[in-house]
């Protein structure tokens, strides 16, 4: 591929497969194990994962927690319908976040959410539309979130989510996501337990999924795109356990796109793992050399999104556009609550 254009990334997708909600129980949802050699694929079920990994193996997983990041309210002087989406913290209940309407929010102005158990006032409007809000709240700010939020679901779920929990994975940990880090939904506390038996090793990162991940490419051009930038977090222990294992000849294997993002850029930027902190806005397509990663566990993404690039950098063009074609075929649930591909 000489020029990366938005619509090589293309495919055609029927309304129905788009996962409206989770699978019962969680690892019982399909999987495509791809082999990363020669692309052949072969059909099985999450739960059969412990047949696919061997000992050796470690699993990195993104232990961030989504939080329920969408507000309704109300302006406290008038009583005007508001909707807020909390995207990043900036400071002490001080968050930066998406309104609509905007032009009720203007700085000064102050929101009521949950009959006053969140009080928000706009103290900066930035240039790109987005706002800086302080809240006010009577105890912990996240125990009050909790009672008055919802869960951001993406915009292709209509269904209402009846469990929270449901869109959080079971290792989730460290608060700040406004979008899961999907991949993980299909691990179970005994699937974990079970790989863990068998000597597959699991170790955490921290990457806080921002709603950028949603965001669609516009320009033909794919070199054109902006990414969002992501706060990630790599502890030490875990950068000690992904040395080990190379040392040893094992594989590391990203659990979802975020994880690799965060391994894949504290690489790129620093020429090690390490313990490292900080933001990314790294962009993997086709032509990116891996540094880190051996396998790839992620689901079924949107077509001409960052995530379906990411996937092709990593599998090779035609390997994935097939995998997709035949996922297509096969009727494989897609998206957020879809069923999940394991590349290795």
């Amino acid at each position: 591929m000489q020029t990366l254009k938005k619509s090589d990334f293309y495919y055609e997708l029927p309304d129905e497969l788009i996962a409206q909600t989770p699978v019962e129980p969680r690892n019982s949802s399909r999987l495509m194990h791809i082999n990363k050699a020669d692309g052949s694929i072969t059909h099985n079920r999450f739960y059969n994962l412990c047949n696919i990994l061997k000992k050796g193996d470690l699993l990195v997983m993104n232990d961030s927690r989504v939080i329920p990041a969408r507000l309704y309210g109300e302006k406290l002087d008038n009583q005007t319908f508001i909707e807020f989406l909390l995207l990043e913290q900036k400071g002490d209940k001080i968050w930066e976040i998406i309104c609509r309407p905007g032009k009720k929010a203007k700085v000064g102005t102050k929101f009521s959410f949950g009959n006053g158990r969140l009080i928000a006032e706009v103290i900066e409007v930035k240039d790109d539309g987005n706002r800086i809000v302080k809240f006010e709240c009577d105890g912990n700010f996240f125990t009050a979130l909790e009672d008055v939020g919802q869960m951001p679901l993406p915009p292709y779920i209509t269904e209402k989510l009846e469990d929270k929990e449901r869109y959080q994975t079971v290792y989730s940990k460290e608060l700040g996501s406004s979008a899961a880090p999907t991949a993980g939904l299909h691990f179970t506390e005994e699937m974990l337990a079970q790989l863990k038996e068998i000597g597959v090793n699991i170790a955490f990162v921290t990457l806080h999924v921002g709603l950028g991940t949603f965001r669609p490419v516009k320009e033909d051009n794919v070199l054109d795109h902006k990414m969002h930038s992501e706060h990630y977090y790599l502890p030490k222990e875990t950068a000690d356990l992904i040395n080990e294992t190379k040392k040893n000849g094992g594989r590391v294997i990203s659990v979802g796109t975020t994880t690799c993002r965060t391994l894949e850029s504290v690489a790129t930027f620093y020429n090690e793992i390490a313990e490292h902190e900080g933001y990314t806005d790294i962009f993997i397509y086709p032509s990116y050399q891996f540094k880190v990663i051996d396998g790839l566990i992620t689901n079924f993404h949107l077509p001409e999104s960052t995530l379906i690039m990411l996937v092709s950098a990593f599998l090779g063009y035609d390997n994935t556009m097939n995998a997709y074609k035949t996922a297509v075929e096969e009727k494989y649930r897609f998206f957020s609550f879809g069923d999940s591909m394991c590349i290795l």
